[in-house]
């Protein structure tokens, strides 16, 4: 530290310690630019970021922005208006002044979206053709925010290339998101200043209106943006690919937040008879989500088959406004047919994966099997030889396994599941970059419905989870779904996966039941964007491990999934 900064603190606040400027979290190259060196504070920049100090420079009440920043700013935390040096992808509960608008970079700030437990979205483009967005700076009334620009979803803009004139395409605007803290409140919304800056010092200061929403509302928001966005590859490749750089993880932490909280404090009632002596033989857990007409339709096709008195219904609702409905038709489905069920509501949808979890804990059996709504008996001695297999065959053969599923027009939807491997082309600053995508194939998919190779009883690498029946201890000793996985998709695979890793495979037996594909609910836009969250996160957990376990492949290696004697392929 020169001799004149210390001249200019000790007449300033007297004695008090200041450290030399060392590395400093976020910064690209830490020894590029210290601010308390004369000689590379920039004044211009320090004053444009904090104008009530240029005002009071204007004013004559201080001769400097060095000598304010030396003696109050540096303490405060003010932004120096260079390349931001906070901590990046945290909020920051500091008040700041943000830059004044400028226009040395063109850009705009379409939406700014902040939830009350700290999540913050933003959504804009700038022209970054010549230098890098390297990150965003958001100043609000006592919270401040730096996204790192490798964390940001970079997206195509035709209205920007229009309106920049330029006919080659570039990717100006961007996605950002941070999710808050556990247990972060934040309050203050308002007007906010947002920093767009290049990796060569360029800036472009904005103004952008700070719009709360909560954090459902949010999650939705986002992944409807996501699911909307352009890109200049293929953007199903392209969508899966950004999550890398921090957003898909970030997206991860506020699903879990949420599913967290939705299934603490479900809603939950009983209907028809009790446990007979011996208690059920299994739980038959249906998940729903905005459509209700299903329970009414599986108690009336259910009922009266041979066995099924030996099982009861768990419901649970992923939208709260079916609670009624639900409730009302489940009441008069037990008195009519005799079923046991239960009904649970949840606050909001959790998603595939916590609302089976949630339902099965509040099973009243050792079995659960996880029944999608739109599947029905085939065979409708179907629940009876299910409660025989359980019984009879090896431990190993049904502590997790699948059924053959049937289309409507009586071909063959699923005899088990395999994975692939797609090595998708994905572009990234004008490179093309090989990406591992996991892809998962359905054995015998639309084959006729007495293929005989796909009826018999085997290992397979995983089961759908439109119906899997797995022994309730070994359910919770693999934790259930992986509740990480954004409102469905992926979950029944990575359940299979991690049984194999614990020493079981599932098995295909053959008990036939249809599956009306698709017609058990309803899909907005944010599940597509869900979607491209749970393939980054299903590929970047499982991809090397498929391949270095012999888990790949119609006919893997793995030695759990080797057919069984007499087997005819």
């Amino acid at each position: 530290m020169s001799d004149e900064v210390l001249r200019i603190l000790a007449e300033g606040v007297g004695a008090f310690a200041v450290e030399p400027a060392g590395p400093r979290p976020g910064a690209a190259d830490p020894d590029a630019y210290d601010p308390l060196d004369p000689g590379t504070f920039d004044e211009a920049a320090y004053l444009r970021a904090n104008p009530d100090v240029a005002a009071s420079v204007a004013r004559g009440e201080i001769d400097s922005g060095y000598r304010h920043f030396l003696v109050h700013g540096f303490r405060e935390g003010r932004p120096t208006g260079r390349t931001p040096i906070e901590p990046r992808n945290r909020l920051l509960r500091a008040p700041g002044a943000a830059a004044a608008p400028t226009a040395e970079v063109a850009g705009s700030c379409d939406a700014l979206i902040a939830g009350p437990d700290g999540s913050v979205m933003i959504v804009g483009w700038v022209d970054d053709a010549a230098s890098p967005l390297e990150s965003i700076r958001v100043t609000g009334p006592c919270w401040r925010l730096v996204l790192d620009g490798a964390s940001l979803i970079r997206i195509r803009r035709q209205d920007a290339e229009a309106a920049l004139g330029r006919p080659v395409a570039h990717a100006y605007g961007f996605l950002g998101f941070v999710a808050g803290e556990p247990g972060a409140v934040l309050s203050e919304f308002g007007p906010c200043g947002v920093e767009l800056w290049m990796a060569n010092g360029g800036c472009v200061s904005l103004r952008a209106d700070c719009r709360m929403q909560g954090e459902v509302a949010l999650r939705e928001a986002l992944l409807a943006t996501l699911a909307h966005a352009d890109f200049l590859g293929n953007p199903g490749i392209e969508r899966v690919a950004a999550m890398e750089g921090g957003f898909g993880a970030q997206v991860v932490r506020l699903n879990r937040s949420i599913t967290d909280r939705l299934v603490a404090a479900p809603y939950l009632e009983r209907f028809g008879p009790p446990p007979r002596a011996g208690g059920f033989r299994g739980s038959i857990v249906v998940c729903l989500y905005g459509k209700a007409e299903f329970l009414a339709v599986q108690n009336a096709l259910y009922a009266g088959l041979p066995g099924i008195e030996d099982y009861e219904f768990v419901y649970v609702s992923n939208s709260p406004e079916l609670g009624e409905t639900l409730l009302r038709d489940a009441r008069g489905g037990s008195r009519t047919h005799g079923i046991a069920q239960t009904v649970m509501v949840l606050a909001g949808n959790a998603g595939f994966g916590a609302a089976n979890n949630a339902a099965a804990r509040a099973a009243r059996s050792g079995r659960v099997m996880i029944v999608n709504p739109d599947v029905f008996p085939l065979d409708a001695d179907w629940a009876a030889r299910h409660s025989a297999l359980v019984a009879e065959a090896p431990a190993e053969r049904t502590r997790i396994f699948g059924v053959p599923l049937y289309y409507d027009d009586g071909s063959l939807m699923h005899g088990g599941m395999h994975f692939e491997i797609d090595h998708a082309l994905s572009l990234v600053e004008g490179a093309f970059h090989r990406r591992a995508l996991v892809r998962v194939e359905h054995y015998g998919k639309g084959a006729p419905p007495g293929t005989a190779r796909y009826l018999q009883g085997r290992p397979v690498p995983a089961v759908t989870g439109a119906f899997i029946s797995a022994d309730r201890d070994w359910y919770e000793r693999l934790g259930g779904f992986t509740e990480d996985f954004v409102f469905g998709h992926y979950e029944d695979a990575d359940l299979c996966l991690k049984s194999i890793e614990a020493g079981t495979a599932p098995w295909m037996h053959p008990l036939r039941l249809w599956h009306l594909e698709g017609k058990g609910s309803t899909r907005l836009p944010a599940h597509e964007g869900g979607s491209a969250v749970n393939r980054w996160l299903f590929s970047s957990r499982w991809a090397a491990r498929l391949e270095a376990q012999g888990l790949l492949g119609a006919y893997p290696s793995h030695p759990l999934l080797q057919p069984p004697d007499g087997f005819d392929a």
